[in-house]
């Protein structure tokens, strides 16, 4: 079955260059369970819009720096 196009990113490069943040932490720095976060980092969950902002803020990125709109990969 096709997919349609999905949020990608690049969270837990990001928290390993931030020094090997955990998602607690990250999860706790813009008010969202650590839970969320894993979701979001497996691409199961699409953040809103605020919270996509709120997270590429805390690592001092654009937003394009750290979600990616685009087709699913090929299985």
């Amino acid at each position: 079955m096709a997919r349609g196009p999905v949020i990608s990113n690049t969270i837990r490069r990001l928290r390993f260059d931030a020094g090997e943040m955990t998602q607690k932490d990250l999860a706790e720095a813009v008010g969202v369970t650590r839970q969320t976060i894993v979701a979001i980092e497996n691409a199961k969950y699409s953040p809103t819009l605020e919270l996509a902002f709120k997270i590429a803020r805390t690592f001092d990125k654009p937003l394009e720096e750290v979600f990616h709109y685009g087709d699913p990969p090929l299985d």
